[in-house]
This record gives structure tokens, C-alpha cells and sequence, in this order.
């Protein structure tokens, strides 16, 4: 995927909505809107998933135009050998690599990603009676597994399951998270710059705020004193309500309900807040964020720059940790998400490997999840990061 302004070419075009927020679509070199590829995006219209596939069909639709290729020709053969010109072992010739240096094939979850958008695509353009072969070979189905059975309100009547022949298959091993070094708190705060910084590294270590939340909370949307006016907790804590137009674009992965009445948030995913988050954060709040913010009433502002006090991205966020790790002598890249492996890493150390606690602790979708990419770690007591084990 390119970075930057493309001209002369296919690409996405961010969309500024009425209403707030953003919607995604794609448009040729000559400015014109691709309908082809607009009215399969628009069916996610107001989802993160928009624009997630709107970067992945881009560029499908530069390597088709590269083979010369449409969608009334396109064959399963054809979608196969773009699956191997971007980085899936197919077991045919696929033709000249598509992402050469110093892009990078594609990672597993990334072909996971691009064959469910290529299917989508497909089946959504055959949908009108176009290619009828190519939606016979996209629309097929499967036995369902013990796993999809589970997921699946009355799964014990299931008798099959939609598959797609694009994804590469997947073995039966657990996932390994990717945690964060051991000992990477205490390296990283000492080497952030300013108070906000050290309140992001303390919120993601004591939480499993994803970096979508954290970047998208409000000051109406924290609750940091006992018995808030919510109702729904008696200890601190906060809640991360997906909003469809920040100006930071910020937005929450998970969309449950929320609401405002009298001036007061309630719903939403809820986390509660350690004593240090507490401290990091009235420590921003009465210096930096009192002399710098804008009155957006968003958390976390810019501190430079010509937007000072403006709201903070998400990118920006993932700089500053990624440059904090370098000038800690961390390995590899800080990724915020670690943080969110990491903690619930510990809670499953401090509760026994207990998996009920730590999606309640981690706000995680299932225990089944949990189980699948934690189930085969062995505890570290060693660990020394998450602010309510109380272990380093």
C-alpha cells in the first residue's frame, strides 16, 4: 500500500461526512469515482472495516489493471495468482511478485484480511448476474468445526459454514501474542518527554485500552472518583464510547450502546482505572493540558506544532512509543497493542490462569478467545507491568 498523494493512479479518497466522521472510497486518475468499487464499500459505510478494505481493494484493482483484467473475466485462477503475487503460497505459477522492495508481502493475518475483502468484492459485483462462474467458485460452504459451532447462537443445528478459497489455510497451532520486552514500563518512562506521554504509557499498561479508545476519550467519558453518577461502577473508571466524528478521526473498535443524560456518560465498554492512572492523569491535567487545551474537550491535545492543543491522533501516539522504545535500548518496535497482550498476560498470572477473569479484566469478546491466544503460555512472574498485580 502507498503512503502519501498518488497521482496517475487508482486510489482512496477520504470522504469528509456531513454529520462528522469519515467514508472511504476509491476513485481512478482522472478523478472519477470507481462505481464498481464504491458501491461494495458503501455497504460498510460508518465501520473501520471501510476503510481497512478500501486500502487492500486498491490494490487488487492496480495489479488487475496491471494483467488487464475485469470483473466479467476475472476467474478464481486469477484471484489465486494475486494471492501469490502478494505474498500467499499458491501451488501455481502466479507471475511477477506485485509487492516488490521495499513494500513487504503480505504477513498472515494481512492475506487473512485481503481474501475476505476480495471475496466480498467479487460476490457483491456477481450479485447482478455478471461472471455467474466466478460466484459459483467464490460461494461455497464447509463443515462447521467445534469452534464455529460454539460461536453460533444454535450452532448444535449447524450443518455448514460459508468458506473462502482465497484464505490460506490455517494450522491448528495457538497464536502468540506479541508482548511487550520484560521490563519495558520502567525503561519507557523515564524517557518519555512530557506528562501526557507518561500518562499514555501508564493508561495502556494498566488498561487493555486499545489505541483507537485511548485516543478518542473525552473528559466527560472518565469517571475517576468512587460512586460516579453512571451507576455502573462503584471504583474509578472510564468509558470508551465509539464516536463517529472526532477530529482526530480516534474511534473505538467496539460500538455498544451509550448515552448522555444530564451531562453524564453511561454505556459503552467500561475499564477501571488504577490509582497510578489516576495520578498520571491529574499530573497532565494541571500542567500541559490546563495551559495548552483548545476546548474540544477531548483527553489527550497536541503539545507542539502549529494545531497546539488540538485533539492527538492515533499515528502520532504510535511515534511517540515507537521513539520512546529507541531511546530506551528497547528490542524491536513498541506497539501499542502489545501493551493490551501484555496485561492480560498478567492478569492471567496474577488469577491463576483463571481465563473468566482475564476477559472481564481485559474486556475481551470470549473466554474462548482468551483461551485460543493465551491457553499456551506458561506464567511469568517476572512480569513487573500491570499496575493492579502489584508485582514488579
Amino acid at each position: 500500500m502507498r503512503s502519501g498523494m498518488v497521482l496517475g493512479d487508482l486510489r482512496v479518497q477520504p470522504m469528509r461526512r456531513a454529520g462528522g466522521g469519515w467514508s472511504y472510497t476509491i476513485v481512478r486518475p482522472d478523478g472519477s469515482v470507481d462505481e464498481e468499487a464504491d458501491s461494495f464499500l458503501r455497504s460498510y459505510d460508518g465501520r473501520g472495516t471501510q476503510k481497512t478494505y478500501a486500502y487492500y481493494l486498491v490494490d487488487h484493482l492496480r495489479w488487475r489493471a496491471r494483467e488487464r483484467l475485469a470483473t466479467e473475466a476475472v476467474s478464481l485462477r486469477d484471484l489465486h495468482r494475486y494471492m501469490g503475487a502478494v505474498g500467499a503460497s499458491v501451488a501455481m505459477p502466479f507471475g511477477e511478485p506485485w509487492r516488490t522492495p521495499p513494500k513487504r508481502p503480505y504477513g498472515s493475518s494481512a492475506l487473512q484480511v485481503a481474501a475476505s475483502c476480495l471475496k466480498g468484492f467479487y460476490l457483491h459485483q456477481c450479485g447482478s448476474g455478471t461472471n455467474p462462474e466466478l460466484r459459483s467458485a467464490l460461494d461455497v460452504r464447509e463443515l462447521p468445526t467445534q469452534v464455529d459451532r460454539n460461536r453460533a447462537l444454535l450452532g448444535h443445528v449447524m450443518t455448514s459454514v460459508p468458506s473462502n478459497p482465497l484464505a490460506p489455510r490455517q494450522g491448528t497451532r495457538r497464536r502468540h501474542p506479541k508482548m511487550l520486552p520484560d521490563g519495558a514500563r520502567p525503561e519507557l518512562l523515564p524517557v518519555v518527554n512530557t506528562a501526557r506521554d507518561r500518562m499514555v504509557v501508564t493508561w495502556l499498561s494498566d488498561t487493555s485500552l486499545r489505541i483507537g479508545g485511548l485516543t478518542g476519550l473525552h473528559l466527560v467519558d472518565l469517571h475517576l472518583r468512587e460512586s460516579a453518577a453512571c451507576g455502573e461502577r462503584r471504583s474509578p473508571h472510564l468509558h470508551v464510547c465509539h464516536r463517529w466524528g472526532n477530529p482526530n478521526r480516534a474511534a473505538a473498535k467496539m460500538k455498544p450502546d451509550w448515552q448522555m443524560k444530564g451531562g453524564v456518560i453511561s454505556g459503552g465498554e467500561i475499564y477501571r482505572v488504577s490509582p497510578a492512572m489516576i495520578s498520571s492523569y491529574f499530573e497532565y491535567m494541571t500542567t500541559e493540558y490546563a495551559k495548552y487545551a483548545a476546548g474540544h474537550g477531548m483527553l489527550l491535545i497536541r503539545l507542539s506544532g502549529p494545531n497546539l492543543g488540538e485533539p492527538w491522533s492515533a499515528d502520532a501516539a504510535r511515534g511517540m512509543l515507537r521513539r520512546a522504545g529507541r531511546r530506551a535500548g528497547l528490542p524491536g518496535r513498541i506497539k501499542p497493542h502489545a501493551f493490551r497482550h501484555t496485561f492480560t498476560s498478567a492478569v492471567l498470572d496474577a488469577s491463576g490462569n483463571d481465563p473468566f477473569v482475564a476477559k472481564e479484566a481485559g474486556n475481551w469478546a470470549s473466554v474462548q478467545t482468551v483461551d485460543e491466544v493465551y491457553g499456551a503460555l506458561t506464567p511469568n512472574p517476572g512480569h513487573g507491568l500491570c499496575g493492579w498485580c502489584q508485582r514488579s
